[in-house]
């Protein structure tokens, strides 16, 4: 195959591997184009046997190397750190519930629990199904050492969500309900789609003002978004997308988005709020206005 082709075949899934490694869908495109960069500087692409293995391995690889250069950054980063919202075009999901569920915020935030290898290994293995022969071939370690990181791995990641029994159109229409009942200033139309302990988690990395800690409680998430809707004196649209394989919530400002909400389903109601703020987080979305 010619790099075209192998870019055809083969980016969405190191897209997909890299971006569930950093959280980043900027960082996960640098990767994906500096490992074709890479590739088309090969004379001899005949030789190498296992193209997919080869390209995963440049893809972890580089994706280790990002997150260890960005380490200081998370250290010192102001408030809770979310992933960069990964926004669909379609609001028809394509992805299997499993790959859905592995691009979710909530699972993503489980992820960042693992070690980098881990990580790695349990992406490989868990959301892409991957022999543990396959996986020592990228990560260089044997398939029984693979194994046993796995299941370490697994047993590691604490607060696993319930997975909701919700369709993802029962989701959507929680989400509507959400913003239709703020938007008219109606408490208990948002409580009737929230749980009762739901949490708040909002991500402004310092550049915006908003919750540095989780907010607890229906009732103190709904006044913390009138108090938004209050401040948004300037005209503004909403959109329902898939933000992260889940139906998702994008606010724009002056032509500019400004808030993602994502959200977490637990007992057919809303669990979780994930609402990113931080403009740096937003700007891939904003260059595609």
């Amino acid at each position: 195959m010619e790099t075209e082709q192998l870019y055809e075949a083969y980016q969405p899934l190191l897209f997909s591997l890299a971006y569930r490694i950093l959280g980043s869908v900027m960082d996960a495109e640098d990767i994906v184009q500096d490992v074709f960069i890479s590739l088309n500087n090969i004379e001899d692409l005949q030789s190498i046997e296992n193209m997919k293995a080869y390209l995963c391995k440049m893809a972890t690889n580089r994706s280790i190397d990002k997150l260890r250069s960005a380490a200081h950054k998370r250290n010192v980063y102001v408030g809770m750190w979310l992933p960069e919202p990964l926004v669909e075009e379609s609001n028809e999901p394509s992805e299997s519930f499993v790959m859905k569920e592995s691009l979710s915020t909530a699972y993503l935030l489980l992820l960042q629990q693992l070690s980098e290898v881990e990580r790695i290994v349990f992406i490989l293995r868990e959301v892409f199904s991957y022999e543990y022969e396959e996986i020592a071939s990228i990560v260089d370690k044997s398939s029984v050492n693979c194994r046993k990181i796995f299941q370490r791995a697994r047993n590691s990641i604490l607060d696993k969500p319930k997975q909701s029994t919700l369709s993802t159109k029962k989701m959507a229409a929680y989400v509507e309900k959400f913003v239709s009942s703020l938007q008219c200033g109606d408490a208990q139309g948002m409580l009737e789609v929230l749980k009762t302990d739901a949490i708040l988690k909002a991500d402004g990395g310092g550049k915006v003002t908003t919750a540095i800690h989780p907010i607890y409680s229906a009732d103190r998430i709904i006044r913390l978004f009138f108090g938004i809707a209050q401040q948004l004196t300037e005209e503004y649209t909403v959109d329902f997308k898939m933000v992260n394989g889940m139906p998702g919530v994008i606010v724009t400002i002056n032509n500019k988005i400004t808030y993602v909400l994502s959200f977490a389903f637990e007992d057919e109601k809303i669990s979780n709020i994930y609402m990113v703020v931080n403009p740096e987080k937003l700007m891939h979305l904003n260059v595609k206005i």
